[in-house]
């Protein structure tokens, strides 16, 4: 560097040798993308002209010898199927032609070659294939053999020859662009050379001028960063150097500050996320010990609880059976109401019971068809039916994935509630019916029952909620709070439809089947695919499959749509009548 030289800025230093640098490069670059550009087009010649070509020529000499090999094969055997090769042939023969002719089109010589090919082709086809052919087809092998002879080995051997000539012009025009290819990849290599010259001397120039004013204050501020970084965030980092470094060492020394206070913060904030953790897990232990007791509570009503309010109730029975009449009415009455009483308490734990094994003890999911669920739960509400003359229909259902005997748990409740609050006088008509929505089935339970006013709608599946007294409606106040756990359980949900006149009418969702999603989307009309659309008691419902099972008590069950839950699925009776087919319309009526 000269004197004056010494006063420059980092910046200006660097920026001088850069130019200098920048200019010889430029020259080189420009040289070497002229070069580049050279072997390119050589390059696309051989690769995109010349290689294709070659290839083509030797399909198309196969394609000829196919054609000689066919007709020669049907002149000897008289078999049409030998003649598949000639025939098939023709058309490839052409669209070759074509595709040479245009890749040799600016090259006159080779597009000679090729129409010389081209016309004896044609000129054997017509003076020997065609004849051979029709000889063969009309006066059979030894009119065909005939025609086989010298003179038409040579006219094929001409068109041989004439294939091997273009076949060597354009082997020597590839081996030229080749040569070319050669040269200039040379000149590309020489002038990359002389780039990398340039480069390295110009790196060398910067390295010894750079190495006073720039490498070694950039070691000592380093040194300084990795003291810091060590763990000494109270260091103060000073710099020295150019004015630029200067400004790195302030700019870092203030970045140093500022996470010294973050992680001041940061710390603080990881004592108070450690005292969180910790009552966390003393929560998460604390609900380990809590469903443990849980399960062993569930076991002692499911065992111990039982067994005395069996023995309770037996007993209670034995004295209303054996004094009743002799002692006083008052009497009587207080021993129905313990009998009363502990069959409700049974009953009650039983539904507890149920309630709380609800995706706690699973089979496991499986593809369930509706319909013939639904057949089971016309089984188990037969008795109920025939109590009350009710009618129970419903529509075409369709096949989801989950447990079985949860969802005919589910059914059986909401059939049940709508069988048991009816209005007086008035025979029920129940209709289950279901359409996709979506990625959902929604499936709804239908009734002309006494139905329920808007403000107790959510209110119906807390558990242990009645809206009516057990003398009117008996049951335990569970079941749908059943329903509503067994639908959430299948990823779907519950609610009552407000939007009714008259009845009520309860829906709920469940995942559809992907295939079924699919078919739906893929409906010409743009609209969802449905099964029962029909949403009320109906006299009919389109069909499904209907297997009986045991019929259930008529008052026991399936919690009420007014909001008074009971549990289903625990009557026990004799089974109703099984069957299944499809007539159109399905109808469960009994009485």
């Amino acid at each position: 560097m000269t004197t004056g030289a010494q006063g420059w800025t980092l910046r200006r230093r660097v920026g001088a040798l850069l130019a200098v640098v920048g200019v010889l490069l430029s020259i080189l670059v420009a040289a070497v993308i002229g070069a580049a550009a050279q072997n390119r087009q050589y390059t696309h010649e051989v690769l995109d002209r010349w290689g294709p070509l070659r290839a083509q020529s030797q399909e198309l000499l196969a394609v000829l010898v196919n054609q000689e090999t066919a007709v020669r094969g049907y002149a000897v055997t008289g078999d049409r199927a030998n003649l598949t090769p000639y025939t098939e042939s023709l058309d490839r023969e052409q669209d070759l032609y074509r595709g040479m002719r245009s890749l040799v089109g600016t090259y006159p010589d080779l597009a000679r070659q090729l129409d010389t090919v081209e016309s004896r082709a044609a000129a054997w086809r017509g003076a020997v294939a065609e004849p051979v052919i029709q000889a063969t087809t009309q006066g059979g092998t030894a009119a065909g053999q005939a025609l086989i002879g010298d003179e038409s080995r040579q006219r094929f051997d001409g068109i041989r020859a004439s294939l091997a000539a273009l076949q060597e012009g354009i082997l020597a025009e590839r081996e030229e662009g080749a040569q070319n290819i050669y040269r200039t990849s040379t000149l590309v290599v020489v002038l990359l050379i002389v780039a990398a010259l340039v480069v390295v001397v110009a790196g060398g120039v910067l390295l010894v001028s750079l190495d006073r004013i720039v490498v070694r204050p950039l070691t000592d501020l380093a040194g300084q960063v990795r003291e810091v970084a060590e763990g000494d965030y109270r260091h103060r980092i000073a710099g020295s150097g150019p004015p630029e470094f200067l400004m790195v060492a302030t700019d870092v020394d203030a970045m140093r500050q500022k996470i010294a206070k973050d992680l001041d913060e940061v710390r603080e904030a990881r004592e108070r996320i450690e005292w969180v953790n910790s009552q966390l897990q003393k929560q998460a232990e604390e609900l380990t010990r809590s469903n443990r007791d849980l399960e062993q509570f569930a076991y002692v009503a499911s065992h111990d609880l039982q067994e005395p309010l069996r023995k309770v109730a037996s007993f209670c029975q034995l004295l209303q059976r054996r004094y009743a009449g002799q002692l006083d009415e008052r009497a009587d009455q207080y021993i129905a109401f313990a009998v009363d009483g502990a069959q409700r308490m049974q009953r009650l734990i039983n539904d507890l019971l149920a309630f709380s094994r609800i995706g706690r003890l699973t089979t496991g999911f499986t593809e369930v068809d509706l319909n013939k669920v639904m057949g089971d739960v016309a089984a188990q509400t037969e008795a109920a039916r025939q109590y009350t003359d009710a009618e129970l229909t419903w529509g075409e259902l369709p096949v989801i994935r989950g447990e079985e005997p949860l969802l005919t748990n589910l059914l059986a409740n909401l059939v049940s509630n709508s069988i048991k609050f009816r209005r007086p006088d008035v025979p029920p008509k129940v209709h289950v019916s279901a359409r996709l929505v979506g990625d959902e089935w929604e499936i709804s339970c239908a009734d002309n029952g006494i139905g329920i006013e808007p403000e107790f709608a959510d209110k119906i599946f807390v558990i242990f909620q009645r809206l009516h007294a057990k003398d009117a409606y008996p049951g335990t106040g569970i079941g749908l709070a059943i329903v509503k756990k067994i639908a959430e359980y299948h990823g779907g949900r519950v609610w009552v439809d407000t939007s009714l006149a008259e009845g009520t009418a309860i829906r709920f969702t469940l995942p559809a089947l992907p295939e079924d999603v699919r078919a739906a989307e893929g409906d010409d009309t743009g609209e969802a695919a449905t099964a029962g659309t029909t949403d009320g008691p109906t006299d009919d419902g389109s069909g499904g499959r209907v297997d009986g099972g045991p019929a259930g008590d008529p008052m026991t069950g399936a919690g009420p749509t007014d909001g008074d839950a009971d549990g289903a699925g625990t009557a026990d009776g004799p089974g109703g009548e099984r069957g299944s087919g499809r007539t159109g319309d399905m109808r469960e009526t009994v009485g």
